[in-house]
């Protein structure tokens, strides 16, 4: 795709445009508080804000969309980091180092890492908008049933792999999840599966109030085992700014991990929650202390943050270019800019460039502004800290049980809600890992229905999962990530063998 730089220049003269500078920022300072919510992600967000384009001008509204999609990204990490409960799917990685990091008097830096990583992992992932859009629209098309099925394949392996010395208990954790996803009407079949009579389980339970329930409620349950023992003086916060080592350390994790999650965002379907685990596994498999990961490790955060944020831009070329909705946040804005009379799609580029480079161009704005803010309101976020744990917990159950409710307005959700905290508890007590029970609940549905497509266009062959270089290559990248721990530790054993 040849860039036309006149009309490029255009675009970013519309975007510093003072009516579109106060989209940017009222939609990146939107979407951050409501991305902080627990069950109150980006599409909710936007859906929610959907009125307020009514009679705008459509480059303004796509504008303010997008802002308030990647400030939900930043807002998402800083509940991950600060009280152990992600936002969303996509903010689950950052639970894993940043709320250590934050248990260890390091939340001020934890934030400042997490809005570095997400602007280098955004503008990384502006400038491969700018070149690749077209081409990457291409490939991804070229992904079908049985692609997606080993990708989702290749990322729980990859996510087991992570429990090194527990992965039974890893595999355990993942079936837990994978069987979860079962719940509901069989979307081909019509069958109910597991649903136990109650039709509220009719369309399954949304992983979200799992989510929820695991980290948020059981993590308060868990200190409130403790709570007496929790001393009320106010915590450390350490600096607002990274030092020179967490920089050093961070800093190619943040670059390598923004061409991963940019490519895992172009994918339909594949989002956020995929790329910000996959970025991680690999980072943990490439450091050179993979022992620190899940204590408060520097890389552990930005990875992830970086592949996240990476991933929301990818989101749009499928939407831009095709048409195609890449996640359910960017389906709820192909609704609103169709309904503002925008027409994605390949003739978009041609006929509209002027929308197009505007929009790329206040991404470019919008990250620079979500940085900034987020890391002046360092000081004012890491306050929660401070809060006494007998006035903190509650007030977390209470923005837990809002954020079950927003999902679908029922109240037998808390029941489930107060489920899967206590399974989140016996998880904790019992010392399973997590990530890959709630990344099986994410993916689960979506891996079944890809298996069964296709095996359905295949006639039963199972050989059709096999048979194209991508699968093949997904097939040895899962392999890999099985053995890559085991290889690496047989050769160490030998390395000091030898030496003995």
């Amino acid at each position: 795709m040849g860039v036309d730089f006149n009309i490029v220049l255009e675009g970013l003269m519309t975007a510093l445009q003072p009516i579109n500078l106060f989209w940017v920022a009222l939609g990146g300072f939107l979407g951050t508080v409501v991305g902080m919510l627990p069950g109150l992600g980006p599409a909710t967000a936007i859906a929610l804000l959907i009125p307020i384009t009514f009679g705008m001008d459509p480059v303004s509204a796509l504008v303010l969309m997008a802002a308030i999609y990647y400030g939900a990204m930043y807002g998402g990490s800083r509940s991950s980091i600060l009280l152990n409960t992600p936002g969303d799917g996509s903010a689950i990685a950052a639970t894993f180092d940043g709320y250590p990091m934050a248990q260890k008097g390091q939340a001020g830096q934890a934030l400042a890492i997490s809005a570095i990583a997400s602007l280098i992992g955004g503008l990384v992932a502006i400038v491969g908008f700018i070149l690749l859009a077209k081409p990457l629209a291409s490939f991804a098309l070229r992904f079908g049933p049985a692609e997606y099925f080993l990708l989702m394949i290749f990322t729980l392996s990859a996510i087991v792999a992570l429990s090194k010395g527990a992965m039974i208990k890893g595999f355990i954790s993942m079936t837990i999840g994978l069987l979860l996803t079962t719940m509901g009407i069989d979307l081909q079949s019509g069958v109910h599966r597991f649903t136990l009579g109650l039709p509220e389980l009719s369309e399954g339970i949304d992983f979200l109030i799992v989510i929820i329930g695991i980290y948020a409620v059981g993590e308060v349950m868990f200190n409130y085992i403790g709570i007496d023992k929790i001393k009320t003086k106010s915590k450390e916060v350490g600096k607002i700014w990274i030092t020179k080592e967490q920089w050093k350390r961070s800093k190619w994790p943040m670059i390598r991990s923004a061409p991963l999650g940019f490519l895992i965002g172009v994918l339909p379907g594949a989002g956020g929650a995929i790329a910000s685990m996959l970025s991680y596994t690999t980072e943990k498999q490439l450091s050179k202390h993979p022992e620190e990961f899940g204590k408060g490790a520097v890389e552990g955060l930005a990875a992830p943050e970086s592949a996240n944020n990476a991933a929301s831009v990818g989101a749009f070329i499928p939407l831009l270019t095709m048409g195609i909705p890449g996640s359910g946040t960017t389906a709820v804005i192909l609704g609103a800019v169709v309904m503002l009379g925008i027409r994605p799609g390949p003739l978009l580029f041609e006929n509209d460039p002027l929308l197009v480079w505007t929009f790329i161009n206040s991404m470019f704005i919008g990250n620079i502004f979500l940085v900034i803010m987020n890391i002046l309101m360092v000081g004012i976020l890491v306050k929660v800290l401070d809060i006494p744990a007998k006035v903190l917990f509650p007030l977390i159950l209470v923005l837990a049980f809002i954020g079950t409710y927003t999902l679908s307005y029922s109240t037998i959700d808390f029941t489930f809600l107060l489920i899967f905290g206590l399974l989140g508890l016996a998880m904790k007590l019992l010392d399973f890992p997590i990530a890959p029970l709630i990344l099986a609940v994410i993916v689960g549905s979506d891996m079944e229905q890809n298996f069964r497509k296709s095996m359905v266009g295949s006639e039963g062959a199972f050989s059709v999962i096999f048979m194209s270089p991508i699968t093949i290559t997904l097939t040895l990248l899962t392999l890999l990530s099985l053995f890559y721990p085991l290889i690496v530790s047989w050769f160490k054993k030998r390395k000091i063998q030898k030496s003995l």
